[in-house]
């Protein structure tokens, strides 16, 4: 399987997950233009696109998904309460609706040769969920926007080859950082975002011996740096059953505006 982060962070996200025989965009919360750069970095065109995956509808996830459906038709998935929103966000334009299909929030299915499962998370939005993606006897996942978790969770992430997990924020960088009250209320809430202690506890639970990739991702560019996230990170995973060098599970940060690298497990 193939992984890559085509932009992460809190102003845009989206990601590609593929084989050899089926590829996949998840989330499309940048540009069109910097959706077709990503992916010809993968050397994959949005023609070879099989299906487009939405986590939940906040603009970061969708907002370049109406210019992408009206050139290329893709068949796009989202929970039931997901694609309300979509359709519900009229930003994204006139585009043919029949392309969205809507899934049940822990429902599995498949797309070409990759079988598909969503979980749902805490986050606040219609019906947020979380993404694994298995192909053989290879797993990877992308979990983002959440403000807690729980076991059910690290159940549902668990034996991944590689993964992308949340880190967006240092608590004491939001404490005191320039956004209103309540917005550092929301963050901080249930159904906000993961802190980077929080995200070195969660992955923690999810090392295994076959773990080669985790990327921090979704980070917040006020209340966080990549530094920061990656040592906090780094820490919550000392003294691990597996390894001393976190760099054994290629522990990095995905790139903000840019593609990071592709990875196959």
């Amino acid at each position: 399987m193939k992984l890559m982060t085509i932009a992460s962070g809190s102003s845009g996200n989206s990601c590609f997950i593929g084989t050899d025989r089926t590829s996949l965009l998840l989330d499309t919360g940048i540009s069109l233009k910097n959706i077709e750069k990503g992916l010809a970095d993968a050397e994959i065109s949005p023609k070879d696109l099989d299906g487009v995956l939405i986590t939940h509808e906040h603009s970061d996830h969708i907002k370049g998904l109406g210019v992408l459906l009206r050139k290329y038709n893709i068949p796009v998935y989202g929970t039931y309460g997901t694609i309300d929103g979509i359709m519900a966000t009229k930003s994204l334009g006139v585009y043919d609706y029949n392309l969205l299909s809507p899934i049940k929030n822990e429902e599995e299915f498949e797309i070409g040769d990759i079988r598909v499962a969503a979980h749902p998370v805490s986050h606040d939005a219609n019906d947020p969920v979380c993404f694994s993606f298995t192909s053989g006897d290879r797993k990877v996942a992308v979990a983002t926007d959440m403000g807690v978790f729980d076991d059910s969770i690290v159940d549902f992430l668990q034996e991944c080859d590689a993964m992308v997990i949340e880190a967006n924020h240092d608590v004491r960088m939001l404490e005191v950082g320039p956004y209103p009250y309540m917005l550092k209320r929301r963050i901080l809430g249930d159904r906000g975002h993961l802190c980077n202690e929080a995200s070195g506890y969660l992955i923690r639970q999810l090392l295994n011996e076959h773990l080669k990739y985790i990327a921090l991702g979704h980070l917040s560019d006020k209340n966080n740096y990549a530094e920061l996230a990656f040592e906090t990170v780094k820490q919550e995973l000392l003294g691990n059953p597996y390894t001393e060098d976190v760099r054994d599970f290629g522990l990095c940060v995905a790139p903000r505006y840019d593609t990071g690298e592709l990875i196959e497990v």
